[in-house]
């Protein structure tokens, strides 16, 4: 019989398992770290080579997008339950001693009102005050659960005995003072032990996708966590920034930690500020390594579409390869198709679109930007001019959802829409969001300094003041602004990057994509064509193993600074891919992936490369 643990509140309660991206803001919009995956009925073709399935496992509730990471230790794994409809969050535990037959033999539901992300990591520890093996989890909360119970933060839980875990702190993380007393959402973790006997310790980093603050808590007793720092990281380290040049969207997405020689040291993905190397040998005083920029022009893009475009960004994870030689780093693009909105005057942004009528490639929107305010019911739009034209409404994000704000638009004669960013934190101001929304016209979002330059105010904008203000526009509703041009050409999917392992900033050496993730017959109708994560080999270590979305496992080698491509499996039906880990039985060597529609997959390389 399943098993399933239940938080209710603060209680535990035990009973029979049954039916059990990213930020998502209360307007619609999803930060561009969130995980918007499946949805699409195209798929590839199936195939492989030297790629062995080993056996596969589904979970008891298999639906599109139910689940998300994966992580394992002894005879288990451990995938996470994410934000799918309905949002039943929490970790699916499966039983992994027979890799022909892994099947699931409980799970262990969050708070309700909370899901799990990246953040589901195991570990064997041993300190004073624990002794065992410990499962940490990342919380996240559900669409529209904005109060008690959903927490955030994270949970740890005592799975020494997976089949009766126990639940040790939940909802445990930094809070953000003035603000709410639940702590930060929490989009990724990852813990790690150091000394040993009596000064042994364990320690736990939280990223939270929304924020570019780098929270470290000591669980050396896990029933009591301990706040070590709570950092904003780009303050501290400037360098780490590219400014001026359109990667504006900083903010902390996953981790690691990994022992060399007395060091520990975290390999940070930063989003549009690339990945940073932190010395936390002391986790109380995080020293400045490494970190990379994003190379311009775009290289993936240059070098198989011959088109010179900007970066952008959308640092995820990484992971050191080859004995530490390289670092081998993904960047996570959903949008294959970039829009750029250009004003008369000069003014070149970068726009997100939206809604069911989106500009294909090479597609172009072309008027003049007439500032409408919020757009919502309570305050509509003016209808467009009967004269001239066409005409773009220009709105302020805030007060309403969207798709209010896209059917107020599209009924008062608009050819489109372009939203801008609010001011304040978490989210606001130079970050751009994915809306979500219902529009049949044009739709668009673009960063706050884009809206302020189609009404020519952009004089003077400071990020930092901007989030720390709640101010709206400047201007009059109904100013007339700039004659804008919004045009859609192909940049391609996520892909990935790599650097030397060097101190000061990293030399990007090679870059690799899956064919069909530069290729703009695949834009869409087949899926995401973009990479997630790695995971490295314990026996050649010069081989990483690759999760795609929906393009599927790969095997790749790195040596001598190249990327090559060595092994691909894509199942019949297809694959969505998101976690992926590497274990060892005897002198074999296995890697588990967790298939976002299905399950747990168990397969073996069987190359000699």
């Amino acid at each position: 019989m399943l098993f399933a643990v239940v938080l209710v509140g603060a209680g535990l309660t035990v009973g029979p398992a049954g039916a059990n991206d990213a930020k998502v803001f209360d307007d619609g919009g999803v930060a561009l770290d969130s995980h918007q995956h499946g949805g699409q009925a195209g798929r590839l073709d199936a195939g492989g080579k030297d790629v062995k399935l080993i056996g596969k496992g589904r979970v008891d509730n298999a639906r599109p997008g139910v689940v998300s990471d994966v992580g394992v230790l002894g005879d288990y794994a451990y995938m996470g339950a994410f934000n799918s409809d309905p949002c039943e969050g929490g970790v699916y535990v499966m039983d992994i001693s027979n890799l022909r037959n892994p099947h699931q033999v409980g799970f262990i539901a969050a708070s309700p009102g909370s899901f799990v992300g990246e953040g589901v990591h195991p570990i064997r520890m041993r300190t004073p005050a624990f002794s065992g093996d410990l499962l940490s989890y990342s919380n996240e909360v559900c669409t529209n659960a904005t109060a008690p119970p959903a927490v955030g933060g994270a949970t740890l839980v005592d799975v020494s005995d997976p089949l009766h875990p126990v639940v040790l702190t939940n909802g445990f993380g930094a809070v953000e003072p003035g603000v709410t007393t639940r702590a930060r959402t929490v989009h990724s973790t990852f813990m790690w032990q150091t000394g040993s006997g009596r000064n042994s310790k364990v320690y736990i980093v939280l990223p939270d996708s929304r924020t570019p603050m780098l929270p470290i808590f000591d669980i050396t007793d896990p029933r009591h966590p301990v706040q070590v720092i709570d950092i904003d990281l780009p303050q501290m380290f400037p360098q780490i920034l590219q400014t001026g040049v359109d990667l504006d969207t900083v903010f902390f997405h996953d981790v690691v930690v990994r022992q060399q020689g007395n060091r520990q040291l975290m390999l940070l993905s930063f989003w549009d500020a690339g990945y940073v190397v932190l010395d936390v040998t002391d986790p109380a005083h995080p020293r400045y390594v490494a970190d990379s920029d994003f190379t311009f022009p775009d290289p993936q893009l240059l070098e198989t579409n011959g088109l010179a475009l900007g970066p952008e960004g959308n640092g995820h994870y990484a992971e050191f390869v080859d004995n530490r030689k390289y670092i081998l780093a993904t960047d996570e693009d959903f949008g294959p198709t970039r829009v750029r909105v250009v004003g008369d005057d000069g003014g070149d942004f970068r726009a997100v679109q939206a809604g069911s009528a989106q500009l294909p490639t090479g597609g172009s929107l072309s008027g003049t930007a007439i500032f409408v305010g919020l757009g919502c019911n309570a305050s509509p739009p003016e209808p467009a001019p009967a004269t001239g034209g066409p005409y773009v409404a220009l709105v302020e994000r805030g007060g309403c959802g969207f798709t209010e704000m896209a059917a107020n638009v599209e009924s008062r004669g608009y050819a489109g829409t372009v939203v801008f960013n609010r001011t304040g934190p978490a989210g606001g101001c130079g970050a751009l969001v994915n809306p979500s929304v219902v529009a049949t016209k044009p739709f668009f979002f673009v960063n706050r300094l884009a809206g302020l330059s189609l009404v020519d105010a952009e004089a003077g904008y400071d990020e930092a003041a901007c989030q720390a203000s709640s101010a709206r526009l400047p201007v009059a509703v109904g100013t007339v602004g700039d004659d804008v041009t919004l045009a859609a050409t192909f940049d391609g999917w996520g892909y990935l990057h790599l650097f030397r392992n060097e101190t000061g900033k990293l030399t990007e050496l090679d870059t690799y994509a899956v064919r069909e993730g530069m290729d703009p017959a695949y834009a869409t109708g087949f899926g995401d064509q973009t990479v997630h994560e790695v995971a490295v080999s314990k026996q050649r270590p010069h081989l990483a193993y690759v999760s795609y979305y929906n393009a599927g496992f790969r095997v790749i080698s790195v040596r001598n600074g190249k990327i090559n491509e060595v092994g691909r499996f894509i199942d019949e039906g297809g694959n969505n891919f998101w976690g992926v880990q590497v274990i060892q039985r005897g002198v074999n060597e296995y890697v588990l992936a967790s298939d976002r529609d299905f399950g747990l997959y168990v397969f073996k390389y069987t190359g000699n490369r």
